[in-house]
């Protein structure tokens, strides 16, 4: 899709600041559909529109607030229809979307096909500036609207037309078979009018379609969602809301967590994986997600785009001791990672174990070798940046640098860079001002194996934050896209990953299971596959 694209960063652990907001739900008690569930939370990085959120924290909002043409099975990841009554192609071009009656948005406004293509145009638009705007470059009519120098020269998508409140009609510039799949991601939201109306006020109190509204937010402290009583789907709040606190360290989360202040943290600090389980007496969910770790390059500078820095990141990549990394510093929660995707695909899915081979392969000497065989590593130094504002990222940068350091006999060839905090590190990927490697967490849109390649590394993706760019992976995923036999079209998309692995585009790191823990207040509490809590499910005893 991303042909269209943009995914979600994850933050790994956004955690706590303010004890006195994270006090859970015992002041707003009430059992069943009506308690109120306080989760870990943190601020992010944009206001929260659908087509300009892509980053975990944001999304976890939208999941709440919002409901599109498909909606990802809570346990499967299958994408199953929820707005859409029918979604119809003959060609794999041109898609006929039919939506179901009875839906509206929270302020009482009928969900409509304009209300999709709308937003699908708004999204789009250059001059919107929108961050999942390349999730719409697979419709026709996209270079127009948002081209990749100068002005738009047309306001809506070309590929888009309304028939009629409940239909409307999308024509593809490729074929994408598997296109209708990606329409479960927050980016295809619907919008009401307020929204482009009122765009503000909006803004301040986002009104979606989902089972939730928002109450109030108050940034660096606290969103309160409350369950909408007239939602019509058929996955309805089971409690009475969710209080989102704003954490900037999750110890601080895990500690007001087990003392009875919190009801959820859905990242448990690595200093805590040992005691977790006696801590909250199997409170504990520890379960796989389709997140993967990765040491992400800037191609923009010259320094790491060189005829021969494949060998030095393959080298890195040799260096790194992922066994023992995710073993004693994440208590398995981790898994070393063996291709660029995720095992929560399958093997049907594309997840392929052998396909990284010996550059995942942990081989000090073979890597010091290929590091001084490219001309060793730029200014003489690896310095490897990660947001500073979690428990977690610190420990394990320092493990990849020791293990690095070992392998080459140095123990000052790799240090860590930690930036501030998770928004400023976002903010200086963004900018393309990243000195060296840096830290890349990506969790799936939707379960495609296209969603783990397209957006990172295809050229000018929209989340290939390092610029990263080769001619015949692109070609591959064209292919891939146009395949209409899905498992062919795996098959092509391996390819194009074979060429990621070829050129050690990025360095896979680990896949990352999600963990949650949570009060003996709350019950039938779930991660989803892509880590992020069931909350409409969670019942408040």
């Amino acid at each position: 899709m991303r042909g269209a694209t943009h995914a979600r960063w994850a933050a790994g652990a956004a955690a706590v600041a303010l004890a006195a907001t994270a006090c859970g739900g015992g002041s707003d008690s009430g059992g069943g559909a009506t308690g109120i569930v306080s989760s870990s939370w943190g601020d992010p990085q944009n206001p929260l529109e659908p087509a300009n959120t892509n980053e975990v924290q944001g999304g976890k909002v939208l999941d709440m607030v919002f409901r599109g043409l498909k909606r990802y099975n809570a346990k499967t990841g299958a994408a199953e229809d929820m707005i859409a009554e029918k979604i119809d192609t003959s060609d794999s071009v041109n898609f006929t979307v039919t939506i179901k009656d009875g839906w509206t948005f929270s302020n009482g406004e009928k969900v409509t096909a304009k209300s999709f293509v709308d937003a699908w145009n708004y999204g789009a638009n250059l001059k919107n500036n929108q961050k999942n705007a390349y999730f719409f470059g697979q419709i026709e009519g996209y270079e127009q609207v948002h081209p990749e120098k100068g002005q738009p020269t047309a306001a809506t998508l070309s590929g888009l037309k309304v028939v009629n409140d409940k239909s409307f009609t999308v024509k593809l510039n490729q074929k994408f078979s598997t296109w209708p799949d990606t329409l479960g991601y927050s980016a295809f939201s619907p919008l009401p009018q307020a929204f482009f109306t009122s765009h503000d006020s909006w803004l301040a109190k986002p009104v979606g379609n989902g089972p939730y509204t928002v109450d109030s937010y108050t940034k660096g402290s606290k969103m309160s969602l409350r369950k909408w009583d007239g939602y019509p789907g058929p996955d309805k709040a089971q409690n009475g809301g969710v209080d989102l606190n704003v954490y900037t360290d999750n110890n601080t989360a895990y500690t007001d967590l087990t003392a009875g202040n919190l009801d959820l943290v859905d990242d448990v600090p690595a200093a805590q994986l040992k005691n977790v389980k006696a801590d909250l007496d199997g409170r504990y969910i520890n379960t796989p997600a389709g997140i993967i770790q990765t040491l992400a390059f800037p191609y923009y500078t010259k320094a790491w785009n060189t005829p021969n820095g494949a060998k030095v990141r393959k080298g890195i990549s040799m260096a790194i001791n992922r066994q023992q990394i995710t073993d004693t510093i994440f208590q398995k929660t981790r898994t070393p990672a063996k291709d660029w995707t995720s095992p929560v695909l399958g093997v049907d899915g594309g997840y392929k174990d052998t396909l990284c081979g010996e550059a995942c392969t942990y081989n000090p000497t073979e890597a010091k070798k290929l590091i001084t065989e490219g001309g060793g590593f730029p200014g003489g130094q690896l310095k490897i940046s990660y947001n500073a504002d979690t428990g977690s990222h610190k420990e394990w940068v320092d493990a990849v640098c020791n293990s690095i350091n070992n392998a080459l006999g140095n123990d000052k060839a790799c240090v860590g860079n930690p930036v501030g905090t998770f928004a400023d590190f976002r903010n200086q990927i963004g900018e393309h001002k990243m000195p060296g490697p840096f830290r890349a967490g990506w969790q799936m849109d939707y379960p495609l194996i296209q969603n783990f390649l397209q957006p990172l590394y295809y050229t000018n993706a929209s989340s290939n934050d390092g610029l990263w760019s080769n001619p015949d992976f692109d070609k591959l995923v064209n292919e891939a896209n146009a395949e209409s036999d899905t498992q062919k079209a795996v098959e092509t998309f391996q390819q194009a990953e074979d060429v990621v692995r070829d050129q050690v585009a990025a360095i896979p790191l680990w896949y990352q299971n999600g963990s949650a823990g949570y009060s003996d207040r709350v019950s039938n509490v779930a991660l989803n596959p892509f880590s992020v809590p069931v909350y409409n499910e969670i019942k408040v005893k």
